[in-house]
């Protein structure tokens, strides 16, 4: 089973995106983490059973060695925007056959010092290619980052350009609302309860 997991917003400044998204949408932002060894740092805005990740990059040195940190980099070159989408699944070994990925472990430390671990798949294709990438929580459903107060009712469909045989092929069976739409690869918008992104 597949599920809306969260989207990424490459930003170029946590602080400053996480205040305009409230002052535009009334979207509120906790603080993420960093990513360790990556250069990147995140903000997150809870949705309920989703959410929005706010990415930028936080340590220059470190970000210019790692694949993440560049591309965070590259993708907030003229701005910020959103840039990927990741869903959820509670059978990542199965989807990592099916599409001959292996899954990589990875971990953050809250600023509460409470460590998130999870599992991701298909990272490495996906954001080149516009594609999601799959994640597996190995978290209490309760620490899920969506479900931090201040939720709402989660992310309901997502727009994207690309290949509809691709994309198809990618997902596997789903009851997911994407909508493929005209334009580059990669996601376009994001429909969070009656808002827009």
């Amino acid at each position: 089973m597949l599920w809306f997991d969260h989207a990424i917003m490459a930003v170029r400044d946590l602080d400053q995106a996480a205040e305009m998204l409230l002052e535009t949408h009334g979207l509120q932002s906790t603080p993420g983490g960093r990513h360790v060894g990556l250069g990147t740092g995140n903000r997150i805005v809870p949705l309920g059973d989703s959410y929005l990740e706010l990415m930028a990059v936080v340590d220059e040195v470190e970000a210019a060695a790692s694949d993440l940190g560049r591309w965070v980099t590259a993708q907030t070159a003229d701005g910020d925007r959103l840039a990927a989408w990741c869903l959820r699944t509670d059978d990542i070994d199965g989807v990592a056959d099916r599409l001959d990925l292996t899954p990589v472990p990875m971990s953050r430390l809250r600023p509460d010092g409470v460590e998130l671990s999870w599992r991701l798949a298909g990272l490495d294709t996906a954001l080149p290619s516009g594609l999601p990438f799959f994640i597996q929580w190995d978290v209490l459903p309760t620490e899920h980052p969506g479900q931090t107060p201040g939720g709402g009712s989660g992310i309901s469909w997502i727009e994207v350009g690309g290949d509809a045989e691709q994309l198809a092929e990618w997902l596997g069976p789903n009851d997911l609302d994407v909508r493929l739409v005209d334009g580059p690869r990669g996601i376009h918008r994001v429909g969070i309860g009656g808002l827009i992104l």
